[in-house]
């Protein structure tokens, strides 16, 4: 066996979904936002600031007010909507189409089209704001690289290369972001000023990373594997600290500063609980219901909710699984 450093609570709450360790603290879907089309979706993006939710949806981003779940704004004519990231001080926002390799930059304040960028490899997937370099970075799924772009002139800086392909990523907004690569099942270091690998770990017995999130404070990383398992690393040394158990077919992972909280998306329809207690101890304390096909995640830091978007599927319908016609949601989800 590897890393035992797997807790006994984490193996009770595995012996049954929605089973309770730790006392107080309880999770509840508090609303189901209805947002329109019938088209496939990726990631979603928080802008705690402003209280909007970003949601990718096919040919469109749809921007919803996490208040009431209206939508109020609509980022329309992309081509296979996948990521999207915001910066803040310069009213932009980034989105990645993986159908025809570009980002599209908009305003945040009237969600207008700025540019299109077309980027310097094949099927662009995740991306991400730095706000310590003021650059963003697109990460190429089917061409194993990132391209740079400087946020402010909107032009691009460099391509970085990757021995695999690149799934999320995150910034510790100190100069390093990392992401995992999911065919080399093991996670790489950026330095985000010069724009090049700085290091690469594996994250074995984790198999397949998807999903990344972040402890700022502590330096952990939290990676989501396609084996059932969350992956704990030292974001400064590489080092494995903890492997632990979640759902199956994850997707996202996400980190709440402030409760301590890090979740894993599965597309099983359960929400992976993991508490980082004060003095370091991880455990899972729940493995909440949601709904099948909720694999991606955002989570608001000032309000603690977590989004999870999805929808139904038809029956009988062969080798394509086609979405019931109108019942995209995305579910807001709230620890009591």
């Amino acid at each position: 066996m590897k890393k035992l450093s797997i807790l006994f609570l984490a193996s009770i709450s595995f012996l049954g979904l929605s089973t309770k360790v730790f006392a107080g603290e309880s999770y509840k879907i508090v609303n189901k936002f209805h947002v329109s089309g019938d088209e496939k979706w990726d990631f979603l993006f928080s802008d705690d600031a402003s209280n909007l939710l970003y949601v990718s949806h096919g040919t469109m981003v749809q921007v919803v007010d996490q208040a009431n779940g209206k939508t109020v704004g609509t980022i329309s004519g992309l081509n296979g909507v996948h990521g999207i990231s915001i910066a803040p001080a310069l009213h932009k926002g980034y989105i990645t189409s993986g159908k025809d390799s570009s980002v599209t930059i908009f305003d945040t304040q009237n969600f207008q089209v700025i540019k299109k960028v077309i980027v310097t490899g094949k099927g662009p997937d995740a991306i991400l704001f730095d706000s310590f370099t003021k650059r963003v970075f697109v990460f190429n799924a089917k061409s194993n690289s990132a391209t740079v772009i400087d946020a402010a002139s909107n032009q691009i800086l460099s391509t970085i290369a990757f021995e695999g392909n690149p799934e999320v990523a995150v910034s510790d907004e100190q100069g390093n972001v990392y992401v995992n690569l999911e065919n080399k099942s093991s996670i790489v270091q950026i330095n985000a000023t010069e724009m090049k690998v700085e290091k690469q770990w594996s994250l074995a017995p984790g198999e397949e990373p998807t999903g990344l999130a972040l402890d700022k404070e502590t330096h952990l990383l939290f990676s989501a594997c396609a084996n059932k398992l969350m992956v704990i690393s030292d974001a400064k040394n590489g080092k494995t600290l903890s492997t632990l158990p979640i759902g199956e077919k994850p997707d996202g992972a996400a980190f709440d500063n402030k409760l301590k909280n890090a979740y894993s998306s599965n597309g099983d329809g359960t929400l992976t609980i993991i508490k980082e207690s004060a003095k370091g101890k991880l455990a899972v304390i729940e493995n909440f219901s949601t709904q099948k096909g909720a694999r991606t995640i955002a989570v608001n830091q000032l309000t603690h909710h977590i989004y999870l978007p999805t929808a139904d599927y038809e029956t009988n319908t062969g080798d394509k699984r086609k979405l019931v016609s109108g019942s995209f949601v995305v579910l807001d989800v709230l620890p009591q």
